[in-house]
């Protein structure tokens, strides 16, 4: 096993809260998922009083519409009540196979390797060679995010040059409006390993780099720079509409967008305004209504 093999196959089986671990093996029977990925602010903070962040992989006998197989992933809200307390979850579902190819960078989509290439722990996984197939793709992952580092980053630097640098032009792909210095907050986490995963996944990658006490020098073929400057490009033209396409799915077929939107007010207005089967049907339609209710309790009397 490689360098980068080794380093995710221990950041994968980072432990996790009992509550965290019960709550995936819930959403996982719901979506008839393969394994479930753990990401996020939750997962840095411990904060169970948050919305955990899921990704849940399912293998091909699961069928999926024409929109899930082609606009993923799919995104859920879930309540699981775990020793008598509600935890909560956003979920993002896609076939385990599509995830492996983003993952490689073999779509024009940016979102997976970019996610991936920072903390995540594999709660669950329903076999061997499931876990197996996702940990090499969570370093594909991180071999991808790490080439297109060096399309974005400096020629030398540190290590969290190239990443800062690497976030900022996702971002701007992304469509993503993000405060300033999010990349900073990103890396902030834990500093010395996003140090210590760049050079291994160059080098399992293929990307040759000096690496000496002033810094980190890559040093990529004419080919190799070549490809990675038109595969950019090629992100850079799509990126923002498909992400606007994903937004615009998510609008019709986000299944709880009313119960997570609600809970959101309340947690951040302390306004608490009930769950109705209108509401959960209609979000869409209920949104007025609820905008209005905040902007009455905003009015000074």
């Amino acid at each position: 096993m490689s360098g980068l093999g080794r380093f995710v196959e221990a950041e994968l089986d980072r432990p996790v809260e009992p509550e965290v671990a019960e709550a995936a093996r819930a959403v996982a029977a719901r979506l008839r998922g393969s394994a479930v990925l753990f990401y996020g602010s939750v997962l840095r903070t411990g904060d169970l009083d948050g919305v955990l962040d899921f990704y849940v992989l399912r293998d091909a006998s699961v069928r999926t519409g024409f929109l899930s197989r082609h606009l993923w992933p799919d995104v859920s809200y879930h309540e699981v009540v775990i020793s008598q307390r509600l935890i909560r979850a956003k979920v993002a579902t896609m076939q385990i196979d599509t995830f492996t190819r983003a993952a490689r960078g073999e779509s024009l989509d940016t979102t997976i390797w970019a996610r991936f290439v920072q903390p995540v722990a594999l709660i669950w996984a329903d076999d061997l060679p499931t876990r197996r197939h996702v940990a090499a793709a969570i370093a594909d992952a991180a071999i991808t995010a790490a080439r297109f580092a060096v399309l974005n980053g400096p020629r030398h630097g540190g290590a969290g040059d190239f990443w800062r640098a690497l976030f900022r032009g996702t971002y701007a792909t992304e469509l993503r409006v993000e405060a300033p210095g999010r990349e900073d907050q990103v890396l902030s986490y834990d500093r010395g390993r996003y140090d210590q995963l760049l050079p291994l996944a160059w080098a399992a990658g293929g990307m040759a780099f000096t690496n000496t006490a002033s810094g980190l020098a890559p040093r990529p073929t004419p080919a190799q720079a070549q490809a990675l400057a038109e595969r950019w490009l090629l992100r850079e033209r799509v990126g923002k509409w498909l992400n606007l396409a994903r937004l615009a799915k998510a609008a019709f077929t986000f299944d709880g967008a009313a119960r997570y939107a609600l809970w959101k007010v309340e947690r951040h207005t302390g306004l608490r305004i009930p769950v109705t089967p209108f509401r959960e049907r209609h979000p869409i339609v209920a949104a007025p209504g609820v905008l209005w209710r905040l902007w009455l309790r905003s009015v000074p009397r």
